[in-house]
């Protein structure tokens, strides 16, 4: 259903809108899909993290069919999970969003900077972390963690004996010294015994920068060369950690204050220590407090209320099966079908 369309659907948009807060109780009726309503669907969209179309396709009826008491277990629990927070908030902080899959740099309470982000798939997923940035590492090698050795290289070898090859990824023994990976038997999980560690450079897995975040999880913030993931509506294609558009835009809000070869770090800097090539780890004169935050409900400082999906399934009580979604929350008379639209 779009802009222009008519029908007895349209009233029961309508209806629907007005009872989410998106359209005026005063334009509740009519059967022209019109740029009054357009505008309204594109409100609902940008609450629920869709593309603003402004158009009723398959995500955005399957947000619209999302009843009221499912919308209050988000909230609810997402309230919960923030419960026992106890993080250090200040004059300048970073939030992360997991089901939101977006970084918010916060200053003075307001946030100045939104980027999007890739975050963890629901079987890797992210995890809530409160810690602080210290350092950014610019050119960084990738250390590959035993499970990714296990769940991606391992099988990624057999099928292609010149893989690390490829990546750049070096065999490292306990003493530092570099193995030939024909030497190693993969038909078996032996690699394991070994350090895996991707050069510096535009295929490195974590891009060109890594924001370091001590913490007990190990995950951390930094770049991607798959840069056109970020244009997705859904981003959970992650192994647990974050990665993010513009992380040198990022980066240098990080960097702010910690002096560098113009003052303050800038962007052309950071750019130009990239193309140096050089391996150089950036500490921050003054720690940035972080943290990731699963909120699939929650509302912003002007009052409006937004939900995401559950991807990892965290709202739902454990004993509980997850429900198919519900019908849509209006009148009988004016039920939206999903076999109409």
């Amino acid at each position: 259903m779009k802009a222009g369309d008519k029908g007895p659907l349209v009233p029961a948009l309508r209806q629907r809108l007005v009872i989410e807060g998106d359209l005026s109780p005063e334009l509740a009726s009519g059967s022209t899909f019109d740029a009054a309503l357009t505008s309204a669907v594109k409100r609902f969209q940008a609450r629920h993290g869709l593309s603003e179309s402004g158009a009723v396709r398959a995500r955005t009826l399957e947000a619209l069919n999302v009843s009221a008491a499912t919308r209050h277990r988000q909230l609810t629990a997402s309230a919960q999970r923030l419960a026992s927070s106890t993080f250090s908030f200040g004059d300048r902080y970073v939030v992360v969003n997991i089901p939101s899959a977006a970084v918010e740099a916060v200053e003075q309470g307001q946030v100045v900077r939104r980027y999007v982000a890739i975050v963890g798939k629901a079987d890797r997923p992210s995890p809530s972390v409160e810690t602080r940035v210290t350092a950014v590492n610019l050119n960084p090698t990738w250390t590959v963690p035993v499970s990714l050795i296990k769940k991606d290289i391992i099988p990624h070898v057999r099928k292609d004996p010149d893989y690390l090859q490829k990546m750049k990824i070096r065999i490292l023994d306990a003493k530092s010294q570099e193995v030939d990976p024909k030497a190693i038997d993969w038909s078996t999980q032996n690699a394991v015994n070994y350090t895996l560690r991707q050069d510096p450079g535009a295929i490195n897995s974590l891009g060109q920068i890594r924001i370091d975040m001590p913490n007990k999880h190990a995950v951390y913030m930094h770049d991607t060369p798959k840069k056109q993931l970020f244009a997705q509506d859904i981003r959970f294609h992650s192994s647990g950690c974050v990665r993010v558009a513009d992380v040198v835009g990022f980066a240098e809000w990080l960097l702010r204050g910690t002096n560098g070869p113009s003052g303050s770090w800038t962007k052309s800097d950071i750019d130009a220590a990239i193309a140096s090539a050089a391996r150089q780890d950036i500490r921050l004169d003054k720690p940035v407090p972080v943290a990731w935050v699963y909120l699939t409900g929650y509302a912003t400082a002007d009052g409006i209320v937004h939900f995401r999906n559950d991807v990892y399934g965290l709202d739902m009580p454990k004993s509980e099966p997850v429900p198919e979604p519900d019908a849509v929350d209006v009148p009988a008379t004016a039920s939206i079908k999903t076999k109409r639209l």
